[in-house]
């Protein structure tokens, strides 16, 4: 499709300089030359798009100009972030997390109450979640600190038994708070949590809401993540027949009407064009609110009359630069089919792994390039009316908001990270690589190389349900191993024709279920590739 084809999703004027000096972290860009070679191609469709600029009302431009000015009071403190989901966090060990890299670390104490410390001993820096837990307290393995409740050292080995512990040795803690199954944190030491900020979702309190809860580790920046789920035009193409649903001939032009726009976010409802002349027919309604999280529910008319619900929670953890953690949640009202009831959790986990796997490289190389090029997206996306405006309107909120948070690339500004991206330290050379290509096995002894493109390091660590299946797999895969072994033996030794053919028939099983097991192995610590991309 040739460029003046396409319709630019909005003219907006670039906020006031005076407007945008009041915060240094705001930076304003414009647009690079073209290329000055007259009869360029690309030129003259940008003259055509210009043309259709100017068209448009001065009314409209001044209003989206002042609309593009609003920027609101913002601070990414305060604010509760998705941190884990609350049935998956281990009874017997710490979790390390990240917040846009600030490092946290969440455990039981004895009475199964979630606590969460900053990640590190006072004493030396150590980090806590290389711990464990002794007692119901989380003992630091440097030196053996132990700290319990609100974060108070109740035990240093090297202090003589009448030495008194000093009151400074107390590890910081975080609010946190336990809500529809979600752990939530709250960032901020100076500001009270704000219980009211705790998003609430409805659909998921309605009689007979059942839903299919994940949680994935993803290489990329939240707002990547966000602007990935909030593109319904991507589903029939880049997810065609993963499930029932996507089909990439069903791929077609969208419509979109905002409803609401605030400082916390925005809504509106989509569909295709299409459908909206339908009788009765009721579009997906979307929502994002502050600071990341997206919801797209649907409300279905059987033939019955009866009314069901349909959600999709989103919940985008932003650690750190170049990385997030999302919580997917679907869910209905509608009892589900026989069919679906055959397959175990960990089959539909998987499937919900393979959909952000298929994006995975996409994202990553579009983080690399928003990094590098260190312009606002206004200079390098074209977003289309017809499929990307809940993308531009979310790079926009960021116009109004980023100067509250640690780094952003908004619509018409950016500001960039002002500390280097953390990096995490892993076994070097040959020991790295050969851990690296037996993640689920841990690699050498307790030494491993986490994989960012292995399913077992964006998923099942951080799934108990998953985990206990490569576990048990394992486990049953070693112990028919023997049996098969044995079973082997004894079709040789024994002389009995009926019964060689006994064990030679449970060799077989035992060989059938060896190889169900390492399937199952398999499919939970794959490096994912794209079926046209296999050689």
């Amino acid at each position: 499709m040739a460029l003046s084809q396409l319709q630019p999703f909005s003219i907006i004027a670039f906020p006031s300089r005076q407007k945008l000096a009041e915060n240094s972290r705001i930076t304003l860009f414009s647009r690079r030359p073209l290329n000055p070679c007259q009869h360029h191609p690309l030129k003259k469709n940008l003259q055509k798009l210009s043309a259709v600029a100017e068209e448009t009302s001065a009314a409209a431009v001044i209003a989206e100009e002042k609309e593009q000015e609003a920027i609101v009071r913002y601070d990414w403190c305060e604010e509760w972030y998705p941190l884990y989901l609350t049935k998956n966090v281990p009874d017997d060990a710490p979790l390390g997390l990240t917040v846009f890299d600030k490092q946290v670390v969440l455990f039981r104490d004895g009475e199964g109450v979630v606590r969460c410390y900053e990640d590190r001993c006072p004493h030396r820096l150590a980090k806590l979640s290389e711990g464990q837990l002794f007692n119901g307290r989380l003992e630091c393995l440097y030196h053996g600190w132990q700290f319990e409740g609100n974060g108070k050292c109740v035990k240093i080995p090297q202090l003589s038994e009448s030495a008194k512990i000093p009151e400074s040795a107390c590890v910081k803690t975080y609010e946190i708070k336990d809500s529809q199954g979600v752990i939530w944190i709250w960032m901020s030491h100076k500001t009270p949590p704000n219980l009211e900020k705790i998003p609430w979702f409805e659909n998921f309190e309605r009689p007979g809401f059942r839903d299919i809860s994940t949680i994935h580790e993803l290489p990329y920046d939240h707002s990547i993540l966000l602007e990935n789920l909030m593109d319904p035009a991507h589903v029939p193409i880049s997810h065609d027949r993963t499930d029932f649903t996507a089909k990439r001939e069903d791929a077609a032009a969208l419509f979109f009407e905002v409803t609401e726009r605030t400082g916390r976010g925005f809504a509106g409802r989509w569909g295709r064009e299409k459908d909206r002349s339908t009788p009765n027919y009721i579009p997906n309604f979307l929502r994002f609110e502050a600071p990341c999280v997206l919801q797209n529910n649907r409300e279905i008319i059987d033939k019955n009359g009866e009314k069901h619900y349909f959600s999709g929670l989103f919940l985008c953890r932003p650690s750190g630069q170049g990385k997030s953690m999302l919580i997917v949640r679907f869910g209905n009202t509608r009892k589900p089919p026989l069919l679906l009831k055959l397959f175990p959790q960990w089959y539909l986990h998987q499937n919900a792994s393979k959909v952000f796997e298929q994006d995975m490289g996409f994202l990553s190389s579009q983080n690399e390039i928003l990094m590098k090029e260190k312009v606002p997206t206004r200079q390098l996306y074209i977003n289309l009316r017809s499929s990307d405006t809940w993308v531009a309107e979310y790079r926009k909120w960021m116009d109004k908001v980023g100067h509250g948070m640690p780094y952003h690339f908004g619509h018409n500004t950016i500001s960039l990270p002002e500390t280097p991206a953390v990096v995490e330290h892993a076994p070097a050379g040959f020991v790295a690589n050969f851990s690296a290509s037996q993640p689920a096995k841990g690699g050498i002894g307790s030494l491993h190389a986490p994989n960012p493109a292995n399913r077992y390091f964006r998923h099942v660590i951080h799934c108990k349900g998953c985990m206990s299946v490569v576990k048990a797999s394992h486990a049953w895969k070693k112990a028919l191993s023997v049996a098969a072994v044995i079973s082997t033996a004894l079709a040789i030794l024994i002389s009995g024709r009926q019964w060689k053919v006994a064990a030679l028939l449970s060799t077989s099983l035992f060989l059938a279920g060896i190889q169900i097991c390492s399937t199952i192995i398999a499919m939970n610590t794959t490096n994912f590739i794209r079926t046209h991309r296999r050689l």
